[in-house]
């Protein structure tokens, strides 16, 4: 870091064989962080950009934006602090990440472009556009929070924008889902999708609909394949997604280079390894890799990755433990088979699905079956021992369709069994809460430091929007199948504590907060007055001579870091109107006048007139080494003025210009 001062000038007097008066002035010229703002744009406002979104990146320091284009040009993200940022003007400092993308291929016109937005600093609020000169999307804004620490995040099931019939009824019901969610928890740090953003997967105008909440370019979507988003590029043409792996095995039909959408992706966002998969590819027989390419991607992940994280968390879109429509599904008793076995063994903790436009909460379950045979139907607290996790099925998040909860069968109460609870003969055994009221919900987790607690919320009522209510897509609303009224925004449907396993031993943790960073900086002490070097002295017929001391510069310190620092100067030519000479002729000897910071004086530097360049280049004042102590130090020079004879006289002045570096 750099910063520069300039105060008053001095000045130097000298009559042709008389004493003259020398005075100099150190100027202070502040420059270091202020950013010189950019001309405003002159071009268009119009914008080649449509369909942004904001997507979730590799860790707390990441974004990727999404978009579509309609030209096939070079474009970026121009990304700037919000406290920079005027309108539509950004600073120069403005930093610009270049955009990669491609033709579409399930729109069949078009181009989709996206970057990796990276450095972002925490507590930091930033504004940021897509596009390039003469054609930038309006700007948009996001903030980062503590990359350490609790936080919330909150888990959207099937939007399915469409399914209901009427595009801009279920937009409305996705919209005001968001709206009533964040006004709820405007801190949220994260929106998780349970796949089936769409009905269709390659109708752009439902995705245009899914993507019309500026909520979606404020707040970071992890995004979801569902069954009805990967019958086209579109989805991964709109959501790019981190670590993503597009193997072959995990596409439902073995083939990337389809115009389907496929891949495993994996996060880690404040002590959660967050890895989502493509559910859509379950079976060898369909071309991919099936579950079992998903297992021993998971399983590599969590190898190469848990230790990092203190929760697991998986996200996909087929429920393998539901309630309604597809809880006896063929493919989710394959899932239902295959996965659970495996999530225990590799310590998930918590899995978040969709699919079923319905609601529940599991049991614990460890290994395909119930963990605890004595854990109570809605439990307010669940204690995972070794192997047992939780799975959440979400309901509709904007209305477009509602699934009614299914009566369990004679087939078992353990694996692939669709049997009925002891506790709850009206629920599967799997499950500790079923719920459909046919109102729109989200849910809301809490990640604490030794609890997640998921909670989930309802986000209307009977009323519109809820397209399917409205288009009599269902026959009934509310609690008990309609037979009382709709509860009210914001009442919770279910919650729950979701207390991690230990182990035998005892786990330790203390939470050691971040320091104040401290400050670096400096200022000239006391009143910046003019540094008068009085009456030259002549000395024989050689040179005139002068002393002086510089006003005392003021070195603060309090970085944890305590990282090292220079006070350097270099002085300018003294002048008097036309007349000049050298500022060479200057030299000092620094000095600490108040220990402090670390401060140590360098050495000192000759006047030119013996040789050298004296102050007219750089010189050190004074500096601290790394690790040096934190505090203020005081710094000062004796001056040291040597001059020609020859120069003429006359009242002369300079500028001293200071430059403080820290790493």
């Amino acid at each position: 870091m750099t910063s520069h001062s300039t105060p008053p000038g001095g000045s130097f007097q000298r009559g042709c064989r008389r004493l003259g008066v020398v005075a100099l002035g150190v100027a202070l010229t502040v420059g270091g962080f202020a950013a010189t703002p950019a001309l405003a744009d002159t071009a268009p406002s119009a914008s080649t950009a449509s369909g942004i979104i904001l997507g979730v990146g590799a860790d707390e320091s990441q974004r990727i934006v999404s978009w579509y284009a309609s030209a096939d040009t070079a474009q970026v993200v121009q990304l700037a602090p919000t406290a920079q940022v005027n309108g539509d003007t950004y600073p120069t400092s403005a930093t610009t990440f270049a955009a990669s993308g491609s033709a579409n291929v399930a729109a069949g016109t078009g181009y989709n472009r996206h970057a990796t937005l990276t450095g972002l600093a925490q507590n930091t609020a930033y504004s940021y556009r897509v596009g390039t000169d003469g054609a930038w999307s309006p700007t948009y804004t996001f903030s980062t929070q503590s990359f350490e620490g609790n936080y919330d995040f909150l888990f959207f099931g099937d939007p399915q924008i469409g399914s209901s019939g009427d595009v801009a009824k279920d937009q409305a019901g996705w919209q005001d889902t968001l709206d009533v969610a964040l006004s709820a928890n405007p801190k949220a740090e994260l929106l998780v999708s349970g796949g089936d953003q769409v009905d269709a997967a390659s109708n752009e105008t439902q995705w245009n609909a899914f993507l019309a909440p500026d909520k979606l370019r404020q707040y970071p979507w992890a995004a979801t394949i569902g069954n009805h988003d990967v019958g086209a590029r579109a989805y991964q043409q709109h959501m790019v997604t981190p670590n993503t792996d597009y193997s072959a095995g995990l596409y439902a039909n073995g083939n990337p280079s389809s115009n389907t959408s496929g891949g495993d992706y994996w996060y880690i966002y404040k002590d959660v390894l967050f890895i989502d998969l493509n559910s859509n590819s379950y079976s060898t027989a369909q071309g991919g890799g099936g579950d079992a390419a998903h297992i021993a991607y998971v399983t590599q992940v969590v190898h190469d990755h848990g230790a990092a994280a203190k929760y697991t968390v998986l996200v996909y879109h087929h429920a393998i433990y539901s309630p309604a429509d597809h809880a006896k599904d063929s493919d989710n008793k394959t899932r239902r088979l295959d996965f659970p076995t495996a999530f225990s063994t590799l310590g998930v903790d918590l899995v978040l699905q969709g699919h079923d436009h319905s609601y529940s909460r599991s049991y614990l379950i460890k290994n395909g079956e119930k963990a605890d045979a004595t854990e109570q139907p809605g439990a307010s607290d669940v204690f995972a021992g070794p192997g047992g996790v939780l799975y959440v099925t979400a309901n509709s998040a904007s209305g477009s369709k509602y699934y009614d909860l299914t009566a369990p069968d004679s087939s078992g109460t353990s694996g692939a069994g669709n049997g009925a609870d002891p506790l709850n003969p009206d629920s599967y055994w799997y499950n500790s809460v079923e719920n459909q009221e046919h109102v729109r919900t989200y849910t809301k987790v809490e990640v604490k430091d030794d609890a997640l607690v998921v909670e989930t919320v309802r986000s209307g009522t009977c009323a519109a929007p809820n397209a399917a209510v409205e288009r009599g897509k269902v026959l009934w609303c509310g609690p008990a199948n309609g037979s009382a009224p709709a509860l009210p925004v914001g009442s919770v449907v279910d919650a729950v504590t979701l207390h991690p396993d230990h182990g035998a031993g005892q786990d330790l943790q203390v939470a050691v907060p971040e320091g104040t960073p401290g400050e670096f900086g400096w200022t000239i002490d006391g009143h910046n007055s003019l540094v008068n070097l009085g009456t030259a002295v002549e000395h024989g017929i050689d040179y005139f001579q002068a002393f002086g001391q510089l006003n005392p510069i003021s070195v603060s310190d309090t970085r944890r870091t305590r990282a090292p620092w220079s006070v350097s100067a270099s002085i300018s030519d003294f002048t008097d109107g036309s007349k000049t000479f050298s500022g060479s002729f200057l030299g000092w000897t620094p000095k600490v006048v108040q220990p402090g910071g670390g401060a140590t004086a360098a050495g000192s530097v000759g006047s030119g007139y013996d040789g050298g360049s004296g102050l007219s280049t750089s010189q050190v004042l004074g500096s601290a080494v790394q690790g040096h102590d934190r505090g203020t130090g005081k710094l000062s020079a004796d001056l040291d003025l040597k001059v020609p004879d020859s120069v003429d006289a006359g009242s002369y002045r300079a500028t001293l210009t200071i430059t403080a570096l820290s790493s």
